[in-house]
C-alpha cells in the first residue's frame, strides 16, 4: 500500500464558515499544522492554504483548499500533479454525517456517500477512488432536508468538545497510519468512546 504523503482537509473558506460543522476537515489539518509548529500559508498554485511539515520521520504536504467544498477537486488535482502523487498518497479529512460527534474513522476507497467535496475530488482524480479518508463525525440532524443547514451550522459546546476529542485521537493515530500500519491505527481510533 502506498504511503500517505499529503493530508487534505475539506471545508469552506471564509470567516462565515470557520466554526461550522462542514469545516471539520479543515480543523484537523489546522491542528496538525499547529502540532508541528507550522503555519498554513496561501499558495496560489494549489488553490489553498499549504504547508510542508515533518511528523516524526514523515514529510507531509498539508492543504486546505480555498475553493468552496463542492470545488475541492481542483486544489487536490493541482497538488497531486505538482508533486506527482497518486490517489493512494492522499488522506482526505472530512465531516461525516453518519458518525456521531466524538467518533472518527479511517476508510480507504469507496464512493462519495453524497459528500460534495469527495464527489468533486473523485471526479478531479479521473474517477479514482482509492484515496484514504479520515471521516470526522458531526452527527445527523435526523431529516435529509435539514442537512444543508445542519452542516453549515455551528456545533453546540458539548458537540464541539466531542469533535475536538475525536480530532485529538485522530492526530494521535496518524503516525501509525503514516507508517502504513492501518490496522493498528484503525483499531485504536475506532475503539475511542
Amino acid at each position: 500500500m502506498s504511503q500517505v504523503t499529503a493530508i487534505i482537509g475539506l471545508g469552506n473558506p471564509g470567516a462565515d464558515y470557520d466554526a461550522t460543522r462542514h469545516n471539520a476537515g479543515f480543523w484537523l489539518v489546522e491542528a496538525l499544522a499547529r502540532s508541528t509548529h507550522s503555519e498554513l500559508r496561501p499558495e496560489k498554485k494549489f488553490l489553498g492554504l499549504y504547508a510542508k511539515v515533518r511528523l516524526g520521520e514523515h514529510e507531509l504536504h498539508l492543504l486546505n483548499p480555498s475553493t468552496f467544498m463542492n470545488r475541492s477537486g481542483a486544489a487536490v488535482a493541482a497538488l497531486t500533479q505538482f508533486f506527482k502523487l497518486t490517489p493512494e498518497n492522499l488522506l482526505v479529512a472530512h465531516d461525516e454525517l453518519d458518525l456521531p460527534p466524538g467518533q472518527a474513522r479511517y476508510k480507504t476507497g469507496g464512493g462519495h456517500g453524497g459528500h460534495n467535496g469527495l464527489r468533486d475530488i473523485i471526479s478531479a482524480l479521473g474517477n479514482q477512488k482509492q484515496f484514504h479518508r479520515l471521516r470526522i463525525g458531526i452527527g445527523h440532524p435526523g431529516e435529509a432536508r435539514q442537512v444543508v443547514n445542519y452542516v453549515l451550522g455551528r456545533p453546540g459546546k458539548v458537540e464541539q468538545e466531542a469533535i475536538a476529542h475525536a480530532l485529538e485521537e485522530s492526530l494521535a493515530t496518524l503516525p501509525l497510519a503514516l507508517s502504513g500500519d492501518w490496522a493498528k491505527a484503525m483499531n485504536r481510533l475506532h475503539s475511542v468512546k
